[in-house]
């Protein structure tokens, strides 16, 4: 007796685990971005066209986002967007017909589902800070944005001073040289000065050096010599 319930339970399982693990078919209302996790934070992977074909994997219990299946492509949109048969009429895909239309409530994880989906992803290298939620993931990449910011303006800051120093250091060496070719200049004239001065003084002391000519001119017997 107790092998034949132990048999009856385990086929219950069985003929359960086809229905749990089946998608349902839904339709994307709109031109609607499918994520890479279960809010508009997340990254887009892709973007599905209205009135696309999608199939539904399962949902969040907490918020109205679901898995689905777009041409080989896995990621997450909004239930708002999606559109599911149900009693011959279509309805959005909400938590009172995940029950009735089979589809299965999930748990979302980065680490998993993005291992999974999106190793050749570039947003799978920062797959830690995501880990941890898009709002941590913003919040954290913000600061990063204004450390980055505050260090761009320390740089600037840094190379103003540094261009100011080099200004100073060049208008004062532009001083010094200007001081040292006035003072080139002014031992220049004052050379010059005191040259001209001593060739002047050479050519009076030269005239007076001259003997009077007629010292050489006069001949005895000349009436000038007697001057």
């Amino acid at each position: 007796m107790k092998n034949l319930f132990v048999k009856i339970a385990a086929a219950g399982v069985l003929m359960l685990a086809p229905a749990i693990a089946q998608a349902a078919e839904g339709y994307s209302t709109a031109n609607v971005n499918m994520r890479a996790g279960p809010s508009t934070r997340y990254p887009a992977v892709a973007v599905i066209p209205a009135g696309s074909s999608v199939e539904i994997r399962g949902c969040l219990s907490d918020v109205n986002w679901c898995d689905v299946e777009f041409y080989g492509g896995r990621g997450w949109v909004s239930g708002q967007y999606v559109q599911a048969l149900y009693q011959q009429r279509r309805v959005y895909v909400g938590p009172q017909y995940y029950r009735p239309l089979g589809i299965p409530m999930i748990r979302f994880s980065v680490d998993n589902y993005w291992d999974r989906y999106y190793r050749n992803r570039d947003f799978y290298r920062e797959r830690d800070r995501w880990s941890r939620g898009p709002d941590y993931y913003y919040r954290d990449r913000d600061n990063r944005d204004r450390d980055r910011d505050r260090d761009n303006r320390d740089r600037d800051r840094n190379w103003r001073e540094r261009d100011r120093d080099r200004d100073g250091r060049d208008r004062d060496r532009d001083w010094r040289d200007d001081n040292q070719r006035g003072d080139r200049q002014r031992d220049d004239l004052q050379r010059g000065d005191r040259q001209r001065g001593d060739r002047q003084g050479d050519d009076r002391r030269g005239d007076d050096r001259r003997p009077d000519r007629r010292y050489f001119d006069c001949r005895p017997g000349d009436p000038s010599c007697d001057e």
